[in-house]
Formats: C-alpha cells, structure tokens, sequence
C-alpha cells in the first residue's frame, strides 16, 4: 500500500495530506491515518476521540478552539465537500491572526493535520456533507470556545454568494470577536 502524500502548509506545523484511496468497479477504499506513516512524516499525532458531523449546504461551523489544553485535530470529509479553514492563534507566530482555506472532498481524498494553537471551522459545499475529526488530546469542555466566522479583523472569504444563505448555530453566532479573544489571551 503506498503512502500518503504531505504538502507543507505556510503554517508552520499545518499539513494537507493526500489520503491513500483506491477504487474500482466495486467502489473504493480510502485510508484516513496510520500512525507509522505520519511520524515518518514528522507529526506525532495520538488519537483520543473521533467523531463525525452531518451538515447541509451553506451550514459554517466554527471558528472554534479550545483556551486549555487545545487539540490538535486530523480532518477529513468521507462524504461531500467542504471549504475548510484555519486561523493561526499562536502569539508571536509570522502567521499569527491569518487564515487559510483549504477544499476537502470524498473526491479529491485530501484531509488537513491542524496543530494545536489554530481556531478551525468549515462551510459545507454540498448537502449531507459529513466531517470526520480525529483529535489529538481530550476534550476540554469547560475552555471549548472560538472566534465568529465572520469576524472583520481576520476577515476569511468564504466561497458563499450571500452570507444570508449561511446557516449558523446560536452558538457559533455568540462567539467572542478576534479582539475579545485578544483581551483574554493577555489577561492570562
């Protein structure tokens, strides 16, 4: 079985990685991880949860994070196609504050590896879309927050003809702004 494929980001530590996938007649197989091939690849990554969220056309999710003990996350869409994206939280970073988007399918196999210290978050492209989070470090639902999509200071460009179309939580609409977060961040 061969490799995946591990571009580099100018994200430091960030990776789009090109999934090993096969298919036929019959239909296809597509490897999402395998801890061998990533550590050969640099990136020590331990899985301790995975999960999958079902989204229709135009749903954003995001931008979130963890304040406490973040996690890195491995992500990946078996089924639709998302414009997924990373914001760069890390104080003193040459990234910091900038974003990236990256498009992950079922049919182009690539998954994106988010190191810890990024707020993540993704618009759905088509209907029933499904995205699969592998996650590195537990859960901490007490420091589980992130910055609103469509906050102005980072301003992301989302691929949306009307952001009236976007379907959004309640609670990702009353997450904190980039300059609340920054407030916070210095606080500590």
């Amino acid at each position: 079985m061969s490799d995946f494929l591990f571009e580099k980001t100018d994200f430091e530590g960030a990776y789009l990685v090109t999934n090993f996938s096969v298919g036929d007649n019959r239909g296809g197989f597509t490897k999402y991880f395998e801890k061998d091939i990533y550590q050969d690849a640099g990136i020590k990554f331990h899985l301790n949860e995975t999960f999958i969220s079902r989204s229709m056309k135009n749903v954003i999710r995001g931008m979130h994070f963890q304040t406490n003990n973040p996690q890195a996350k491995l992500v990946s869409v078996p089924q639709g196609r998302v414009f997924d994206v990373i914001v760069d939280l890390r104080m003193g970073s040459a990234t910091f504050k900038q974003w990236r988007g990256f498009e992950l399918s079922d049919g182009n196999h690539h998954a994106l590896y988010v190191p810890r210290g990024f707020a993540h978050g993704f618009l759905a492209l088509e209907d029933n879309t499904l995205m699969m989070y592998q996650c590195d470090g537990a859960y901490d639902k007490e420091t589980d927050t992130g910055i609103r999509f469509d906050d102005t200071e980072i301003g992301i460009a989302w691929p949306i003809e009307n952001m009236d179309e976007a379907i959004c939580s309640e609670r990702d609409l009353r997450l904190m702004s980039f300059e609340e977060y920054l407030i916070g961040a210095r606080v500590k």
